[in-house]
């Protein structure tokens, strides 16, 4: 793929980006005027019951799709809008950071390894932009430096679709659940399952993102030697 042809797709990367989030927050916001019976805290903690975990803890985060589950802490963390709301897409979300928790609890794989690359991504995530440009800079005299930040760089790319698998289980978990429990209806399980396919999207865009940054850190790598 020639350099052209990255920067290509890069630009189209981040123009999909800017409208998948400008969707998102349309459906979100769409989606929450559609009432529940439920808040989304408590859609949580029928589901997290009907799946037997009673040692997992529900809490109000400040922020907006600030939603995610933490493992270490055993916590799932609700922005406010989600964990007081009572509508289509605050019992989405609630449910797809539970689906997170079932996951974790029946040890499904592709979060298994997505957990195993935490520390190495955390870890390169803070360095690889230092190292990328000592290596651009001491090209001539260290050539091997930007290898070693293209190689960082691919741990985080690697870890981006990696979380691809995990996002979409969650959702199809959180989906298949409100279904079965009756929280959804005919009329409402559509609107769960487009609210939960555009959050999906940023992660899909997210990673052709950096795969796309990836090859143009290989391109450049390769033009300079």
């Amino acid at each position: 793929m020639t350099t052209s042809m990255i920067w290509i797709l890069m630009i189209g990367v981040m123009v999909l980006s800017m409208l998948v989030q400008s969707r998102l927050k349309s459906r979100f916001e769409k989606y929450s005027e559609v009432p529940l019976g439920l808040t989304g805290a408590e859609t949580a903690q029928r589901m997290l019951a009907a799946h037997g975990i009673h040692d997992v803890k529900i809490v109000s985060v400040e922020g907006t799709l600030t939603d995610h589950y933490n493992p270490q802490t055993r916590t799932v963390n609700l922005s406010r809008d989600v964990y007081y709301g009572r509508s289509v897409a605050a019992a989405a979300v609630a449910a797809h950071e539970c689906g997170h928790v079932v996951q974790h609890a029946t040890g499904y794989a592709p979060l298994r390894l997505r957990t195993a690359l935490v520390p190495a991504v955390s870890f390169a995530n803070n360095v690889v932009s230092w190292v990328l440009l000592a290596g651009v800079l001491l090209i001539n005299v260290f050539p091997s430096l930007i290898w070693i930040g293209i190689a960082l760089f691919a741990l985080s790319t690697l870890f981006s679709f990696v979380t691809l698998p995990v996002e979409i289980n969650a959702s199809a978990r959180a989906v298949q659940w409100l279904d079965n429990a009756g929280i959804v209806s005919y009329e409402t399980k559509p609107m769960a399952q487009d609210a939960l396919k555009w959050a999906a999207y940023t992660y899909v865009i997210a990673a052709i993102g950096s795969l796309a940054t990836l090859l143009y850190y290989l391109s450049l790598a390769s033009r300079r030697n």
